[in-house]
């Protein structure tokens, strides 16, 4: 290998003026989200005008923390216990204000395969920050789910908790999960606004419970029985929870519109929210009318609803039943529900497989094709599945709470609720 001596000093102005020609300093360019304004920054990449995307290479949910931390985004977060109800309401709030629902959808780095994908409102402000309306109900795997419910009620600014038609038996334990993670966790959330649809007198012992030692100021409001007062409550709450964050910490937070709603003539207890908004400023955003939303309360069965129905309303009564679905064997379709999460649709779906996979046993062994019947003991729970008396093609799904339950006296009491359906047909 040879080695080229340097250019000699009579050729050195030639070397000087090629280096200078060729020489490229090193430049720093700003990336383009680096010039916005740190307020106006968002979380992930706009790729449509509904839809963003953020790439991440951990959970959903711990990536959700991450950009929180990182951020500090001012937002409210719906969230449904017993009730699927809070992207309803999200969906008609938007239609109302002529707002779109927009979708943060989650992808794994490298693959681009979604992991999770949030809906949110926002109400953006003139000179002030923007705030944001997320439904908790996320389109993800059970504990993606969870995990990111979580973090959307620790993080927001105001937690609002949809109540559904709960016994009274599975209140508190509903709400366990929601207690565990305030006490246990770095939990920045001081409000919560529960938002019963069904009349409960057990709601207001579960909420006290659920505020005592942990710094979070819960509120329960009336009975709910429209979108409007729904929104009259929540606007209501946060417009007079503003006013206290601008006096406190100075912070300008846009207000939400109220609703035509006669929430505030109903009779609300003293220390219920005000569904007016205080007129601390004009909004930016006009009067949101709640007619085209549409019904948030939960399709919980009603024992004028039908035999199955009312058969679905008594097992849910039953000690230490948590939820109950019936659904159709041949596509996993949740045709019935009550009771709080697991939700109609995974009892349905998981269920209508465990009965597919006994079901090839059976067949395999020799040992009929009759429709399975079986008690499956979990960690803390018992599954229940059965066929639906009567019933040709339907099948049921019940999850009750190991604690509270017997499983040799629960499918004794199970199997005693035939009665109801024996009479439909006499």
């Amino acid at each position: 290998m040879s080695i080229s001596s340097p250019p000699s000093s009579g050729r050195a102005d030639e070397w000087q003026s090629t280096r200078a020609e060729t020489a490229v300093p090193t430049q720093v360019q700003p990336r383009e989200e680096d010039e916005t304004d740190s307020a106006q920054r968002d979380i992930g990449r706009q790729v449509s005008p509904t839809q963003r995307e953020l790439f991440v290479s951990c959970d959903p949910a711990e990536a959700m923390q991450q950009q929180f931390d990182h951020l500090q985004p001012e937002y409210i977060a719906l969230h449904d216990i017993g009730t699927s109800s809070s992207r309803k309401l999200l969906a008609g709030v938007a239609a109302a204000s002529g707002r779109p629902v927009q979708k943060l959808i989650v992808r794994r780095q490298g693959y681009g395969t979604p992991l999770a994908t949030l809906e949110f409102v926002d109400f953006p402000s003139v000179g002030q920050s923007s705030l944001r309306l997320y439904t908790t109900e996320t389109d993800a795997d059970t504990h993606q789910r969870h995990e990111l419910a979580r973090v959307l009620l620790c993080y927001s600014r105001l937690g609002v908790i949809m109540v559904g038609d709960l016994p009274p038996h599975l209140m508190g334990s509903s709400f366990e999960p929601l207690r565990e993670a305030m006490i246990k966790r770095d939990w920045r959330n001081r409000h919560l606004l529960l938002l019963p649809l069904a009349n409960s007198t057990a709601l207001n012992t579960t909420a006290t419970e659920l505020g005592r030692g942990t710094g979070v100021a819960v509120r329960t409001t009336p009975q709910v029985t429209r979108p409007a007062d729904a929104w009259s409550f929540i606007s209501g709450t946060w417009n007079r929870l503003r006013e206290q964050i601008h006096t406190e910490a100075g912070l300008g937070l846009p207000p939400l519109p109220g609703a035509n709603s006669r929430a505030a003539a109903s009779g609300a207890a003293p220390d219920a929210p005000v569904s007016a908004p205080t007129p601390l400023s004009p909004p930016v955003i006009p009067p949101v009318a709640m007619k085209p939303m549409p019904s948030t309360s939960p399709r919980e069965p009603r024992p004028d609803d039908g035999p199955l129905a009312r058969y679905v309303h008594q097992l849910i009564e039953l000690p230490g039943m948590v939820s109950v679905a019936i659904f159709e064997v041949a596509s996993g379709q949740a045709v019935l529900h009550a009771g709080a999460r697991p939700g109609g649709t995974e009892l349905g779906q998981h269920g209508a497989a465990l009965l597919a996979a006994m079901a090839h046993a059976s067949r395999t062994l020799g040992m009929g094709h009759a429709l399975p019947e079986a008690a499956i003991t979990l960690g803390t729970h018992h599954l229940v599945l059965r066929a639906v008396p009567h019933h040709p093609g339907l099948a049921l799904h019940a999850v009750l709470d190991k604690t509270h339950a017997n499983l040799t006296l629960a499918r004794l009491q199970i199997g005693r609720m035939d009665a109801v359906l024996d009479a439909e047909r006499s």
